[in-house]
């Protein structure tokens, strides 16, 4: 399991602050729950964009982590929206990427239980055999 810091978050952050000042007409940022929910608001304080219940045309879609593309494709299509992860472990086709590794390492988030990620891991393993 690889652990993450909030140095390396921080980095992320300012990162991908960098990428979404250059999406012509961004009407906040939307955070997929969980994973995405702590990178939405750092992002929301960041931009000076509000952060939104629900996404909506032109907005910035964020998670954790790309893994299998699952969680984000509903976001695909949206109009106008953009989509950015902190970690993808695939090339970013029509999403966006602080970090891409090849890696199939877990990860953990620095706002995850240690504990709770290792059975989050189990679980994600096990339905994927």
């Amino acid at each position: 399991m690889r652990t993450l810091s909030w140095q390396e978050f921080d980095r992320a952050v300012e990162q991908l602050a960098h990428r979404a000042r250059q999406m012509p007409g961004l009407t906040g940022i939307y955070g997929v729950p969980r994973g995405g929910l702590v990178l939405a608001v750092a992002l929301s304080h960041h931009l000076e964009l509000p952060l939104l219940e629900q996404p909506g045309p032109g907005c910035l879609v964020v998670d954790d982590v790309y893994e299998t593309g699952q969680t984000l494709a509903p976001y695909r299509h949206l109009p106008g929206c953009h989509v950015a992860v902190w970690v993808s472990k695939a090339e970013p086709d029509w999403w966006h990427a602080a970090e891409v590794t090849a890696s199939e390492e877990w990860l953990l988030f620095p706002w995850e239980n240690r504990a709770l990620a290792a059975a989050d891991e189990q679980h994600y393993r096990e339905s994927r055999a």
